[in-house]
């Protein structure tokens, strides 16, 4: 929330591991208005690294030659620029997630 102050009442998608379910957390997101969707199935973070490892790596590199380094610049690149900027994403209208929270804040200012 350092990063965002500004961003309340926003949805975060988790599995139910325990870091999600202890007491810390659950306080922690309540006290700035964020809301915690669990998905019973698999959760959306299990859906994002399948989609990840299909997307970047599967029929495109051998990953058991990569080394620790290049297989952490390869996955930044991944969510930081394709993921996060250019990648598609239907529960956004179509729009990556960057462009999205773009749309949000200059809506936010317009109307402030």
């Amino acid at each position: 929330m350092m990063a965002y102050p500004d961003l309340k009442g926003v949805i975060i998608y988790s599995d139910r591991g325990l870091q999600y379910t202890c007491q810390i957390y659950c306080d922690t997101i309540a006290k700035y208005n964020v809301i915690q969707s669990m998905n019973s199935d698999g959760g959306c973070r299990e859906s994002m690294l399948a989609r990840m490892k299909s997307e970047l790596f599967y029929g495109h590199y051998d990953t058991r030659k990569l080394t620790k380094d290049e297989l952490k610049i390869k996955i930044w690149r991944y969510f930081m620029s394709y993921w996060n900027n250019r990648r598609i994403c239907s529960t956004n209208g179509g729009l990556p997630p960057m462009v999205k929270r773009r749309k949000y804040y200059a809506y936010r200012e317009k109307i402030a």
